[in-house]
């Protein structure tokens, strides 16, 4: 099975950027934010305890000053808590779109702008330092990055990622490859292997892949949705696109469905975190609606 290693964490943040007072909605989703400045453009679970789901989010602000990094407590039927990092040891960040916990440490993340460039950040008390940066490897013109994961097996690690594509005459490119960090800290991708996904649900204006995971099993989920401006109205999806896996030598192999399933859709929310928790069915969503700012579940998917 593939394992994804999470870093148990069992304290509450005690101070918020937001906090929600407002009843959750019928359909169950959670308000986290309520400006453009402060949508989750992507999560990584960081621990489970007393039942409440803990997080790191990312978000895509452009401007100085304004969080890029924070700490999300998550409790179904309850007011979440978000608390806000400081960003240090380089520039702030233009368009994070991606975050996931580097498999095998307790405070090491990768996240990702949507121009390709990868951070490797420790995360210590309410900070979010970072390590270095790297490229992506085989950036495409006019690629435009929404998603990254981390994946492991027979203590192998796979990075998968994807351009979001746009619309019908553009699918998302998917690619996969090893993944390792060298000696300075430094991003290493092995090989690429490229796929294309084009999503079957939602219509228009639909950037194919908002966001994507990899199950225990080895299932690639991804996001998808619709964005009509910064009023939407919003479209989603999560669809089971295909599988991911690695070998004991290190050989990544990544096949896209060629009719991928449709799991759920999601009305009225952009969805850009999709996030499987290991060893279940259950997946965590957070969604970046604009002026409509954030929101996040759980739901049970396959």
């Amino acid at each position: 099975m593939f394992l994804r290693t999470t870093v148990l964490a069992a304290a509450t943040a005690t101070a918020a950027l937001f906090t929600s007072g407002a009843p959750v909605a019928d359909d169950g989703w959670q308000q986290v934010g309520d400006d453009i400045s402060t949508g989750i453009s992507g999560l990584a679970l960081t621990g489970r305890a007393g039942g409440a789901t803990h997080a790191l989010v990312v978000r895509d602000n452009k401007k100085p000053g304004q969080n890029r990094v924070a700490e999300l407590t998550y409790r179904p039927g309850r007011a979440a808590l978000v608390e806000p990092l400081a960003w240090s040891g380089g520039a702030e960040p233009i368009d994070l779109e991606a975050v996931e916990a580097v498999p095998g440490t307790s405070d090491e993340y990768v996240a990702l702008a949507s121009r390709g460039l990868v951070y490797h950040l420790k995360v210590t008390g309410s900070e979010a330092e970072v390590l270095d940066t790297s490229p992506l490897p085989a950036i495409a013109d006019g690629d435009d990055y929404e998603s990254f994961t981390l994946a492991s097996r027979h203590g192998k690690t796979v990075a998968v990622w994807a351009d979001r594509g746009a619309g019908k005459d553009r699918p998302a490119t998917v690619r996969a490859a090893a993944f390792s960090f060298n000696k300075y800290g430094e991003a290493d991708f092995g090989p690429v292997t490229t796929a294309r996904f084009r999503a079957a649900y939602p219509k228009g204006a639909v950037r194919h892949a908002s966001d994507l995971s990899v199950t225990s099993s080895g299932r690639l989920l991804v996001g998808s949705a619709s964005d009509a401006g910064d009023d939407g109205p919003f479209d989603s999806a999560v669809s089971d696109a295909g599988k991911v896996s690695v070998t004991r030598t290190g050989k990544v192999r990544l096949s896209i469905a060629k009719s991928p399933e449709v799991l759920r859709k999601f009305k009225g929310h952009k969805i850009e975190a999709v996030e499987s928790v290991p060893g279940t069915r259950e997946v965590l969503l957070g969604t970046d609606d604009e002026n409509a700012g954030a929101s996040v579940t759980s739901v049970k998917l396959g």
